[in-house]
């Protein structure tokens, strides 16, 4: 913050100053907010998507003794062909995911460290309580729980690396890696856990991304605080109820 018009002795004297708390950023707080914005709506859409296709362990097995979810699995594995290579779109899903990934982890440590800077010695107080303040005092530590989640469940259900996964892992194999693994009380647990996370992460970080993409109309705003509610609920419940349903033997 810079002072127009200072009283010259109180300058003088350093109660108070009219250079800025912190220097110009090489990159404007509105162009990380956006990039926050599109880049955290992506992972919103994926982690719809990937919910629902997980919802097929519920599906009833094939004859012949396969699983509905291993047909989706290779499923993706052969988007797109012959036009593109085997697992080409799947990993295209993953580079972008990747991006997506560094340019919102980076975005939200910048905007801390300004928050932090322009503020100095001063901190908010007095805020309104709720969930709604929960959500935002918590934003960059839940999302450092959710990225801590996303490498141990790539570890686990993707790449198979124990201890993470289970010992019986099986590339392909995605139903019976899945059981295996939810079968262990603490990753259930820990899955629970980071789901109830994601759904404060995502559900305060959807409503940020309407003020930040510029979506003031009253109407529309009414609508999309639902939105920002239902569907982080919507990936909560249906995630949570896959391994709940492992631990008590209604799938297996």
């Amino acid at each position: 913050m810079t002072v127009k018009n200072a009283d010259r002795d109180a300058i003088a004297h350093g109660k108070i100053t009219e250079r800025p708390l912190r220097e110009r950023p090489k990159f404007p707080t509105w162009a990380l907010k956006l990039t926050m914005a599109i880049t955290g709506l992506i992972f919103g859409l994926y982690v719809l998507v990937h919910m629902i296709g997980n919802l097929k362990v519920f599906a009833a097995p094939y004859a012949d003794g396969g699983h509905p979810l291993n047909t989706y699995g290779e499923w993706l594995r052969t988007l797109g062909d012959p036009i593109i290579p085997r697992e080409g779109a799947l990993w295209i899903f993953r580079i972008v995911l990747l991006v997506a990934l560094v340019l919102h982890v980076y975005g939200a440590f910048a905007l801390n460290k300004r928050a932090s800077e322009s503020r100095g010695k001063f901190r908010r107080t007095n805020l309104v309580g709720g969930m709604n303040s929960f959500s935002t005092r918590t934003m960059l530590v839940s999302g450092i729980i959710l990225l801590a989640f996303i490498i141990f469940h790539i570890l686990d259900l993707t790449i198979g690396v124990a201890p993470a996964a289970a010992d019986v892992f099986q590339h392909g194999e995605i139903y019976a890696n899945l059981v295996a693994s939810f079968s262990r009380w603490w990753v259930a647990a820990f899955y629970i856990i980071a789901m109830v996370v994601l759904f404060f992460h995502l559900s305060h970080g959807i409503w940020l991304a309407v003020s930040d993409l510029g979506i003031t109309g009253h109407r529309w705003r009414a609508i999309l605080l639902v939105v920002a509610y239902a569907v982080p609920a919507i990936v909560m419940i249906g995630n949570i109820a896959i391994p709940l349903s492992v631990l008590f033997g209604w799938v297996g």
